[in-house]
């Protein structure tokens, strides 16, 4: 696999990260979402790289016109996201991935902060209890009073790192959403397409999201933007993109990322592993990862599915601008999903490889999707 280029994407305004709802009717509510699909990032970088090169933008999304590495519309060339996230650029210009909570981690709240952070351990159900669950353990969280858990949290890189070590994260190493970005509701106004005047009884509401900046708060602290690692390709480094809905402004940085390093032979030794996704999954079979009768196979690497933490699905769509029409709705087990893998029979290169190139059958189902940072995942300890 080629190097990895990593940008730091600034937002200069506030963003509207349209999900896949529809809105502009009268009265209608467009909310945002947070994070936005690696599409985004894709589909602005590559914007960005088309323009710089002169490119035909008419003629390649008819096809007619190739580029040595994002390919064409129909197929595309080795352009991928291979990792996109939340992120903060502290005082020393260092750039820190947030990730969001895994499903696997239950964190507590006391008087509005993290107080504590419990993991699912996979277990056996009592015997003489029958459930729907299709596989043998479930994720069971062993507590002596019932709590709810909180929402809204993201780890940071120490809190990534620990939990990718197989550790449970300190309370002190997660953020609350609040603290990295405010919705701002704006109000809309319809347009009537023939005249390009106002519409009457026209007027929707949608949510802008304002990122957190250092300098609005005069204080020390972070920046708020997003990270956007990119494979099989130089994506611009300085400069401006059009980013989410409206192509609102964002300045675009080089970065270095400190991303904790995987011990592929100790997994590969332990014959078990955890899956989890970092982007969401499209899978053939809904949330269940490749594979067969429960056992996930790819690329190399097999193992048996055992468990599994996967919160409701979403569906994720798009606007194809080459097509001028919307992308096909695909349901997604979310980003934070994780697996648990028993039996496993791997190499640490297949382990790598795998990883690498994301959860994708050869040939790929959908090159689009996977040039765009779809199914994504990083590899821990069981």
């Amino acid at each position: 696999m080629s190097a990895v280029e990593y940008r730091f994407i600034e937002p200069l305004d506030v963003l509207f990260l349209r999900g896949n709802k529809l809105f502009g009717d009268p009265g209608s509510y467009g909310e945002s979402l947070v994070p936005p699909w690696p599409s985004v990032a894709a589909g602005s970088l590559r914007s960005r790289m088309l323009a710089d090169e002169g490119v035909d933008l008419p003629a390649f999304a008819a096809g007619r016109v190739s580029h040595p590495t994002l390919g064409t519309p129909e197929k595309p060339g080795t352009f991928a996201i291979t990792l996109f996230s939340l992120a903060r650029r502290m005082a020393d210009c260092t750039v820190e991935p947030l990730f969001i909570s895994p499903a696997d981690l239950v964190i507590a709240e006391t008087e509005g902060q993290a107080s504590s952070i419990r993991r699912l351990i996979p277990a056996a159900p009592a015997k003489g209890v029958s459930c729907s669950a299709p596989l043998p353990l479930l994720p069971v969280l062993a507590e002596e009073e019932r709590g709810k858990p909180a929402g809204g949290y993201w780890l940071t890189a120490s809190a990534w790192r620990d939990y990718l070590a197989g550790g449970t994260p300190k309370a002190g190493d997660v953020i609350k959403s609040g603290e990295l970005w405010r919705i701002d509701p704006r109000v809309g106004v319809g347009l009537d397409a023939a005249t390009g005047r106002a519409a009457d009884g026209r007027l929707f509401s949608v949510q802008a999201v304002a990122m957190r900046k250092r300098e609005h708060l005069k204080q020390d602290g972070f920046d708020v933007g997003f990270l956007a690692g990119v494979s099989g390709a130089v994506p611009a480094s300085v400069g401006m993109l059009r980013l989410g809905g409206d192509g609102r402004a964002a300045a675009v940085h080089p970065a270095k990322p400190k991303l904790p390093e995987v011990d592929y032979a100790a997994i590969a030794a332990a014959r078990r592993c955890r899956i989890i996704l970092t982007s969401p999954g499209i899978f053939p079979g809904g949330w269940a990862l490749p594979g067969e009768d429960g056992r996930f196979s790819l690329g190399g690497v097999s193992g048996q599915v055992v468990c599994a933490a996967v919160p409701r699905a979403e569906v994720v769509s798009g606007w194809d601008l080459a097509r001028w029409q919307p992308k096909p709705a695909r349901r997604a087990a979310p980003a934070g999903s994780v697996y648990w893998l028993e039996d496993l029979e791997a190499s640490p290169e297949t382990l790598r490889k795998l990883a690498d190139t994301g959860l994708w059958l050869e040939p790929c189902e959908d090159a689009q999707r996977r040039a765009e940072g779809f199914n994504r995942f990083v590899i821990a300890p069981f």
